[in-house]
C-alpha cells in the first residue's frame, strides 16, 4: 500500500512537471476543433492523444532544461526544482513522450503526421535555444498555426488560410500572455526572449495587438457574412485591452493580465465557431 502511494504521487509530482494547465487546454481545444471540422469519435481521440503526447513532451523537455534555473529562483511550482521528481525521469518522460507523437499522428495520414511533427519541433526549439532570442515568438506562432492544420488534414480536407493565420497570431499572442506572470525570474536567469526585451508593458501590447489581430481575421477571414456572435466577440475583445490599461494605474492590478486573457478567450470561441466552414 505504501509502495503504491509512493508510486501514485511520483506520477502526480510528473503530470505537474509538464504544465497541466496550459497543455490540458490545448488538448481540450483540439479535441472540440476536430469535433467542429467533422472528425469521427476516433478521429477526435486520435488527435486528443497527439495533442496530449505533443504538450506532455515540450512541457518536460522545458522542465528537464530549466531545472537549475528554477531552483536558482525557487519555483515553488516546479516538482524538479523542489526535489519531488528527478530531473532524469522528467527527461525520460518527454523523450517517451516525443517519440509517440508521430506514429499516433501517422494514423490520420502522411500530412497529418507532418504537421504534427512541425508543431512538435517547434514547440521543442522553444525550450532551447529560441527561449533566449528575440525569435521567441516563432515556435509559439509555428505550433498553434500547425495545430488547425494537423486537425483538418486528418478528416481529410485542407485548412483554409484564415484559420491557420489566425491560429498563428493566437499563439504569439499566447506566448505574449505566459510570460507575463515569470518576466522578473526568467530574467534574473538569463532568459532574454522577445518579451523580456520589450517589458512587461510593451509585452501586454504586443500580445494584445497579436490576439486582436487573430480575432479579425476570424471574424473577417471566412467567406460568408461574419454572424452577430463573431461581431459580439470582435466587440468584446476590442472594448477589453482598453479596460485593462486603464485599470493598469492601480498598484498590483492584474487587469491587464486578465485582459489578454479574455481576448484569447475570445478568440478560442470563434476558432470553434469558424471550424464548422473548415
Amino acid at each position: 500500500m505504501i509502495a503504491q502511494t509512493y508510486a501514485m504521487s511520483r506520477v502526480l509530482w510528473l503530470l505537474r512537471s509538464a504544465h497541466p494547465e496550459p497543455a490540458g487546454a490545448v488538448v481540450v481545444v483540439s479535441a472540440l476543433l476536430a469535433v467542429v471540422v467533422g472528425r469521427t469519435p476516433w478521429g477526435v481521440a486520435q488527435v486528443a492523444a497527439t495533442m496530449a503526447a505533443s504538450q506532455l513532451c515540450v512541457g518536460w523537455v522545458n522542465d528537464w532544461l530549466d531545472a537549475d534555473r528554477d531552483a536558482a529562483v525557487g519555483r515553488p511550482d516546479k516538482p524538479v526544482a523542489l526535489g519531488k521528481i528527478s530531473r532524469r525521469a522528467v527527461g525520460v518522460a518527454g523523450l517517451v513522450a516525443g517519440l509517440a507523437v508521430v506514429p499516433i499522428a501517422a494514423l490520420a495520414g502522411v500530412r497529418a503526421a507532418v504537421a504534427a511533427t512541425i508543431g512538435l519541433v517547434s514547440g521543442v526549439s522553444y525550450d532551447w535555444p529560441l527561449k533566449f532570442t528575440v525569435a521567441s515568438p516563432l515556435p509559439y506562432m509555428l505550433s498553434f498555426a500547425a495545430l488547425p492544420a494537423f486537425v483538418v488534414f486528418g478528416k481529410p480536407g485542407t485548412p483554409p488560410w484564415w484559420m491557420v493565420l489566425a491560429a498563428g497570431l493566437l499563439g504569439g499572442g499566447a506566448h505574449f500572455v505566459n510570460v507575463l506572470p515569470d518576466i522578473a525570474d526568467d530574467t534574473r536567469t538569463g532568459v532574454r526572449g522577445l518579451p523580456h526585451r520589450l517589458g512587461p508593458t510593451g509585452s501586454w501590447l504586443a500580445g494584445g495587438v497579436l490576439l486582436l489581430g487573430a480575432t479579425a481575421v476570424l471574424v473577417f477571414g471566412p467567406a460568408r457574412t461574419p454572424s452577430w456572435v463573431s461581431i459580439g466577440l470582435l466587440a468584446v475583445a476590442v472594448v477589453a485591452l482598453p479596460v485593462g490599461w486603464y485599470f493598469s494605474r492601480r498598484p498590483g492590478s492584474r487587469a491587464p493580465f486578465r485582459a489578454v486573457l479574455v481576448v484569447a478567450l475570445a478568440d478560442v470561441v470563434l476558432l470553434l465557431i469558424s471550424g464548422t466552414g473548415a
